[in-house]
């Protein structure tokens, strides 16, 4: 008798959809999750824990990212154009210009 498949989740759909709480209980499960690319413009990313994602090249514009911990976060070349930051935490190797030219005239991000 053959064992049943594991159930394949789409990451980003968890994302779009909103579902923040189940996104981020599979990936302490060890979900693989590339985020690399990817659009999440205009997104409630509040609740996301982003501890060792990789959102390179990501497009964060107009996302409410309040709160968010970045510190362990792969930001380059990530675009914030727009974006809520209250209380966002970035990484140290981005420099308060970088984030503040990203977020005012929509430049991505770059490490030093």
């Amino acid at each position: 008798m053959n064992s049943p498949e594991p159930e394949v989740v789409d990451m980003y759909k968890l994302l779009l959809s909103g579902n923040l709480a189940k996104f981020n209980e599979l990936r302490r499960q060890g979900a693989e999750c590339d985020l690399c690319n990817i659009d999440l413009r205009g997104m409630d990313l509040r609740q996301l824990d982003a501890r060792g994602l990789d959102l390179t090249n990501a497009f964060l514009r107009q996302a409410d990212l309040r709160g968010v911990d970045f510190s362990q976060t792969i930001l380059n070349g990530v675009s914030i154009s727009g974006a809520k930051i209250s209380g966002t935490m970035f990484p140290v190797e981005l420099s308060a210009e970088e984030i503040n030219l990203s977020l005012l005239h929509g430049t991505r991000m770059r490490y030093r």
